[in-house]
């Protein structure tokens, strides 16, 4: 009976050991080593997302033809809307006059009923991803 229980403490010594080394080589330091653009490259991403110039956004279209009547058409909206960008795409063989740098489709669908009194052929295009 007395061996039984000398083996006993000897299993929980080593055991108690073995939780020992494994707990202390869990407190390391951790060195992080990263290059010297990512912080440069995080900043343009960041402004690119701002801008509008990442992600999905939302324009609304105005026109879609001839080069001349795409510049009456933003000299119009400009005239009439100067709160927000407005810019001529050209996609061959026509020109597209698109408005807007729109979050979400609920902000796209608030400026299109604004706009659709004076541009009644707008609408919003799908949006593509940037």
């Amino acid at each position: 009976m007395r061996i039984l229980k000398i083996k006993d403490c000897f299993f929980i010594a080593i055991l108690a050991l073995g939780v020992q080394q494994i707990g202390l080589a869990q407190t390391g330091k951790v060195n992080i080593q990263q290059d010297s653009n990512l912080p440069s490259l995080l900043e343009m991403k960041s402004e690119m997302t701002k801008d509008g110039k990442l992600g999905e956004r939302y324009k609304i279209q105005l026109y879609y033809g001839d080069n001349n009547a795409a510049s009456n058409v933003i000299k119009k909206f400009r005239s009439q809307y100067a709160g927000w960008p407005s810019q001529i795409i050209y996609e061959t063989p026509n020109y597209k006059v698109w408005v807007g740098n729109f979050r979400n489709k609920l902000e796209a669908d608030r400026a299109l009923l604004k706009i659709k009194g004076d541009f009644p052929s707008a609408f919003i295009p799908k949006p593509q991803r940037g």
